[in-house]
């Protein structure tokens, strides 16, 4: 089994209304030093398979069909072995 985090952001260049918002409420609230916000998703996926190379292969479609809209996002992940 591996656990999986795939870390999913807008793509470069694209506005991102949430993270402007929370910007400048930081700043709001005296965050003078906070220059630019930006916010993305975070999915934690536990995956039963005994090869990397496979758990590699399940994550990339998952991410291409389902979890990552491929017009505005990119996603890049991390596999760790079970501990």
């Amino acid at each position: 089994m591996f656990s999986v985090k795939i870390y999913i952001r807008l793509k470069e260049g694209l506005l991102d209304p949430q993270g402007k918002t929370i910007g400048s409420s930081l700043k709001a609230l005296g965050y003078k030093e906070v220059s630019e916000v930006k916010v993305g998703k975070l999915i934690e996926i536990n995956l039963s398979t005994k090869d990397r190379n496979d758990a590699s292969k399940k994550i990339e479609e998952m991410c291409r069909k389902l979890l990552a809209n491929p017009v505005i996002e990119v996603f890049e992940y991390k596999i760790e072995e079970p501990k």
